[in-house]
């Protein structure tokens, strides 16, 4: 089975995540278990990033998708009273572009806040979560010097700044982790049973394991602002990021 095959969808946010609207027919569709498409560019969620939200267009009908849950298959959650297409139904399906863009900005903003943290400290993560335009990580950094606040926003957004390309490419298991750091969380490697590994490389800065969206190169992300530097434990800060 091909990576960019989950159950009985094609995963259209891995092959390109600039697409935004595509034609799929309705593999199966049940108001409260969800949708499966045999087609679909949503983004189910996973490593911090939210879902994306959108709709499903079909005989001049708008269901909206407001969630997605993980199993056998990707299914897709139908906003409570709107209309399920019924299996073998032709739709159209276009994701709320505000929201996914604004995710993918944030989750490479992220990742060149990893990357940047990692190379000039060391530390690796210990979590982090997201919403369309802030975040937080955490990272295991027991000291911080004078001035760290704003001298790591200088960094991050001189980074954003240098333009670099940002790839994501998916690598035999092996070949994959044969890749020095690739995994920056800590205690964390990923799923056993996959015999592939997608990763994000931010070139020259960061090359990661994720299954995220992600814009073309950092000068995209836009500036950000270093929002929050906290105490979170003996070992730990937390660095709250915001794109501006």
């Amino acid at each position: 089975m091909a990576f960019e095959q989950h159950g009985h969808t094609h995963r259209l946010d891995w092959v390109d995540p600039t697409i935004r609207e595509w034609d799929c027919t309705v593999v199966s569709a049940d108001p409260e278990g969800g949708i499966v498409l045999d087609r679909s560019a949503f983004y189910p969620g996973g490593g911090g990033q939210p879902p994306d939200h959108g709709v499903l267009l079909w005989q001049g009908v708008q269901t909206r998708i407001v969630d997605t849950r993980k199993g056998d298959d990707l299914y897709l959650i139908p906003a409570p009273g709107d209309p399920v297409p019924p299996a073998g139904t032709t739709v159209r399906g276009a994701l709320d572009d505000d929201r996914r863009s604004t995710l993918m900005r944030t989750h490479s903003g992220l990742h060149i806040l990893c990357g940047t943290v990692f190379r000039d400290f060391g530390a690796l993560v210990t979590g982090g979560n997201m919403q369309p335009g802030e975040a937080r990580m955490d990272f295991n950094l027991p000291e911080v010097p004078a001035g760290f606040k704003q001298s790591l926003e200088d960094a991050v957004n001189a980074e954003i700044t240098a333009d670099r390309k940002i790839v994501a490419r998916v690598l035999p298991r092996a070949e994959a982790l044969a890749i020095p750091d690739l995994v920056r969380t800590q205690d964390a490697l990923p799923p056993l049973d996959m015999p592939e590994i997608r990763v994000v490389d931010i070139v020259g800065l960061d090359v990661q394991a994720d299954g995220g969206t992600h814009v073309a190169s950092t000068a995209q992300v836009g500036r950000v602002q270093i929002v929050k530097v906290e105490s979170k434990g003996r070992q730990n800060r937390r660095v709250r990021l915001r794109l501006l």
